[in-house]
């Protein structure tokens, strides 16, 4: 199980830190994804690493305000985000899937069959 939280409401410009953190089992063998969707909108793929945590990938959308990073040791995947926007207020998930490459990641929700409750990010202009 997957558990996200690091949600809440900020300004614009402001940062938040998302965590993905594994409840039961380790992060070691799985893939994570970070996706968000606003009401009325579709999930979109926000970042995602590698099981071995060198491949990363990055929306554009955020490329350059938002970080995914991985701490094998507190057995959490991290969201820094930063610059925040009002276009970024959502509900972030994080995913998780068990890859045979340890160097693949993907931002495509076809790959991810369970959602968590998610955390909420709100930004106010």
């Amino acid at each position: 199980q997957f558990v996200e939280s690091g949600g809440g409401a900020v300004q614009s410009g402001g940062s938040l830190r998302l965590s993905c953190a594994a409840v039961g089992s380790t992060l070691r063998y799985y893939t994570i994804s970070w996706f968000r969707q606003a009401p009325g909108k579709e999930r979109e793929g926000v970042s995602c690493i590698s099981s071995d945590g060198e491949t990363t990938d990055i929306a554009d959308s955020v490329k350059g305000r938002f970080t995914i990073s991985k701490d094998s040791a507190n057995n959490r995947v991290y969201l820094e985000m930063s610059n925040l926007r009002p276009e970024d207020s959502a509900v972030y998930y994080c995913a998780a899937r068990i890859a045979s490459n340890a160097g693949w990641c993907s931002m495509s929700s076809l790959y991810f069959g369970s959602w968590g409750q998610g955390t909420q990010v709100t930004v106010s202009s």
